[in-house]
């Protein structure tokens, strides 16, 4: 390694974290005004879970391309395509007037998100060989620092500005930074989208024998990211509609559940290097889900008291529950990354690429699910479909261990 490639890998390490931290604040830029959204299109909670199926369209099919574009284009060239998508996408759902612009939008945030994690993820394996340091855990750590300030901004904003407002202005301050942020990164002749030197192979049959550990981070992700994404759409839906908690603190629990990604992924790569990364997938995994599981069970039936102090009370727990499955969470998708990175003969970004596939995928998909089962049943049953899911991520962590 040259002196040169250490310095544009130092570079371009600086530049991920903003990079990330702004990718968190367009995705979740909607989330605070969510119930707001949905009650102003008059869906019901069946109707909105089959318009986030838009979400994970974009999302499959951002993760299906990147892979090969970037081993086409380098991982840069795919970022400078992304970064408009997903601004784009937010723009539209805050300018949408009817269900279908919002399904549109929602396709384009989907779309550009993928193609942004997937590359942006490929940089940062290859920039921890530049630097000799591991630092990818805290740039999912940024992403959810971006996610806990749209979380603020939209909670605090809620009686200020208007949804619309709130969106779009988000959309263009993001679109401002990615630009000469994305600029700093790694070009292609340095990049490794080829794969080592060059040499791995450039398409892995799906379920080809060195695939298989691939498919159990995918699934394991798959389950992280369905609890994340049911978490992120539907907890300030849970307290507007079946806690009849106030607008403004709709979004605490996202604000909780953020807070704790913060915490856990800034000290995820400290604590996985000293006690091994599938003993603290496991126990996260499996703790933070029954522990989430376990508050909504209390504390729902609790805020239907007539009393204050209950309410209070239940919003306290529901809170905790929250702040335990972010705890959880916060690990897994690096963990898998990582681990899928390290395969043998595999180039890091197809490997990313094979799991986010699957993974992000179910970031979107999970909330849709939720809603059709909600529609069934009600939305506190709905919400033990990604709680088990958060147990079973855990489960799979287990396949970590020794990579």
């Amino acid at each position: 390694m040259t002196t040169n490639n250490l310095q544009l890998g130092l570079r371009a390490r600086w530049a991920l974290p903003w990079l990330f931290l702004f990718m968190g604040i367009a995705a979740m830029a909607w989330v605070p005004r969510i119930p707001e959204i949905k009650t102003s299109l008059g869906l019901s909670d069946g109707e909105f879970g089959l318009v986030l199926v838009s979400s994970s369209v974009g999302a499959i099919i951002g993760a299906q391309l990147s892979g090969r574009l970037i081993q086409r284009l380098g991982s840069r060239a795919l970022l400078r395509v992304a970064q408009l998508s997903m601004p784009l996408g937010v723009m539209m759902m805050g300018l949408a007037p009817n269900v279908w612009v919002l399904t549109i939008g929602l396709f384009f945030v989907g779309l550009g998100h993928a193609g942004m994690d997937i590359a942006a993820n490929s940089q940062a394996v290859v920039i921890e060989k530049l630097i000799g340091k591991k630092f990818l855990a805290s740039l999912h750590g940024a992403w959810s620092i971006g996610a806990f300030i749209s979380a603020l901004v939209g909670g605090s904003l809620a009686n200020v500005l208007t949804p619309q407002l709130n969106l779009i202005l988000l959309a263009l301050v993001s679109v401002v930074v990615y630009v000469p942020l994305t600029e700093r990164l790694l070009d292609k002749t340095i990049d490794e989208h080829l794969g080592l030197e060059g040499k791995d192979e450039r398409k892995i049959p799906w379920f080809a024998t060195k695939a298989g550990w691939l498919w159990v981070f995918a699934f394991g992700s798959l389950g992280a990211l369905v609890a994340e994404g049911a978490a992120s759409d539907w907890g300030g839906v849970l307290l507007a509609e079946h806690m009849n908690i106030e607008r403004g603190l709709t979004a605490s629990v996202f604000a909780s559940f953020s807070l704790s990604m913060i915490i856990s992924r800034f000290t995820a790569d400290q604590i996985m290097e000293r006690f091994g990364a599938g003993r603290v997938v496991l126990y996260g995994g499996v703790g933070g889900g029954v522990i989430w599981m376990a508050s909504m069970l209390i504390a729902v039936p609790m805020s239907a008291g007539a009393g204050s102090t209950e309410k209070l009370l239940a919003l306290v727990l529901i809170n905790i529950g929250f702040f335990a499955a972010g705890a959880g969470i916060g690990p897994m998708f690096p963990a898998f990354i990582v681990g899928a990175s390290k395969l043998p003969g595999i180039p890091a970004s197809l490997g990313i690429a094979r799991i986010s596939v699957i993974s992000i995928a179910g970031y979107f998909l999970g909330p849709t699910i939720t809603g059709f089962i909600s529609e069934v049943t009600d939305l506190p049953t709905a919400l033990m479909y990604p709680g088990i899911a958060l147990i079973l991520a855990g489960i799979a962590g287990r396949g970590l261990v020794g990579k």
